[in-house]
């Protein structure tokens, strides 16, 4: 058996270890310097407490990212909702850069406004104003959104609170009843809920562009087949289902397309699968394994993974001629390279040599030079916020899976453990607007 080969089942075989959905956030690492803000509890004048506590969220929120110092709310010497009522020499003793306050109102429609204020205390000014809206089920997008408005104004980079995270989970009731699911949720891990259920592995999740379409490999009927499905009906499409491998399916940058790994012919080689027409395409045809297709944002290129060389490595593929190059030199094992959005980057599974350890890096293509991020043992499944700040990948703390995330300098990480059992295969959504 390849190498490549072996380490695919070792994947299938994990995926097979009990899981919960439900996830927490522990913070391991942050920067070195993060940022003191001050989020004040949100003004609300409701007969009954608001379902969900927004100025606690979007604290959190900007905590989980590693470049805020949100200030304890025991610490605060005033609770301001609006302008009038700030004192900045408050915030400026307790050494806070910035201020969020904000007040929630409910209409006579049932509709919930947040009006929000972001202040620079050093210069004791509006860098921020505005309203957001939406139903009682909305107050954590709400919150989410007013998070990402935050973190924009202050590191000029765009917020990706608001996004979804994909996760398979597995339920191990006995040697042959297991419980496998595809879970959604928030990006910080709330809300999930299961868009996919069964008896059989699921892997491989991933979005669409518009982030209203996932596909994944289902084992369902006892061999493997790649599944198209809508996040807002539920409704399911079978793209393939080919004797042997039908694997890795990645969307391309327009979402009409779907790179994928089949085994038909009797070597595992990439297609593309035009979801309009049906039609398939071979793209690669080699003696060795190819697989784990990822799209270049062009969409003229993909890389992928092969053991063409003799060990795992990544190379890109030009469509238009065929033409196959290296990427990666460094290291007897480089695999599962996903696209940073501007296409400069990739991360990838990095195995160095005499390192015992899988852990995630970042490549650089113009200079070929790999950065390693984490240092646990077996670290697979990368996959980059729509923002490029931050990585999601899998993990194991003990004997369990568990997903994690590191920033793409690799100075915060913080882990999202689930409160029993593995959690696999994470993907992070586009952007939703």
């Amino acid at each position: 058996m390849t190498r490549v080969a072996g380490w695919m089942l070792v994947l299938w075989m994990l995926a097979a270890v009990p899981a919960r959905a439900d996830l927490t956030i522990e913070i391991t690492q942050g920067a070195d310097n993060p940022v003191p803000i001050a989020v004040v509890p949100f003004g609300w004048s409701g007969a009954a407490a608001l379902p969900e506590d927004m100025a606690q969220i979007v604290a959190d929120d900007l905590q989980r990212s590693g470049l805020f110092a949100p200030l304890a709310r025991r610490n605060m010497l005033s609770l301001p909702t609006r302008e009038a009522e700030v004192v900045f020499r408050d915030w400026r003793v307790l050494g806070s850069d910035y201020l969020l306050v904000g007040q929630v109102e409910q209409g006579a429609d049932q509709r919930f406004q947040l009006k929000y204020a972001l202040f620079n205390v050093l210069n004791q000014r509006i860098l921020a104003q505005g309203t957001v809206s939406g139903t009682s089920d909305l107050l954590r997008d709400m919150a989410h959104r007013v998070s990402d408005l935050v973190y924009e104004k202050v590191t000029g980079r765009r917020g990706a609170f608001s996004t979804r995270i994909l996760y398979v989970t597995a339920d191990r009731h006995s040697t042959y009843n297991t419980d496998y699911r595809l879970n959604y949720a928030d990006a910080d891990g709330h809300r999930a809920r299961v868009i996919y259920s069964s008896k059989e592995p699921i892997l491989s999740p991933s979005w669409s562009p518009d982030a209203k379409r996932v596909s994944y490999v289902s084992f369902e009927g006892g061999r493997p087949g790649i599944y198209v499905q809508e996040i807002a009906t539920g409704a399911r499409t079978q793209v393939t289902r080919f004797p042997g491998l039908n694997s890795a399916p990645a969307w391309s940058p327009d979402g009409k397309k779907l790179a994928l790994v089949l085994s038909k012919s009797g070597n595992a080689d990439i297609y593309i699968k035009d979801l309009a027409s049906g039609q398939l395409t071979q793209v690669t045809r080699h003696y060795g394994i190819d697989t784990e297709p990822s799209w270049m944002p062009d969409g003229r290129s993909l890389v992928f993974t092969s053991n063409r060389g003799g060990s795992p490595q990544i190379y890109r593929l030009e469509l238009d001629t065929g033409w196959v190059e290296r990427l990666t030199f460094e290291g007897k094992y480089n695999a599962r390279a996903r696209v940073f959005d501007g296409g400069g980057s990739l991360v990838l599974v990095h195995k160095g040599e005499g390192a015992a350890e899988f852990n995630i890096a970042v490549l650089h293509l113009e200079s070929g030079r790999i950065r390693t991020l984490t240092s646990t043992l077996l670290d697979d499944s990368p996959s980059v916020a729509p923002n490029g700040d931050m990585l999601i990948y899998a993990t194991h703390k003990g004997n369990r899976g568990i997903l994690a995330a590191v920033s793409a300098d690799g100075r915060v990480k913080f882990e999202l453990p689930s409160t029993k059992g593995d959690v696999r295969e994470p993907a992070w959504s586009p952007f939703l607007n």
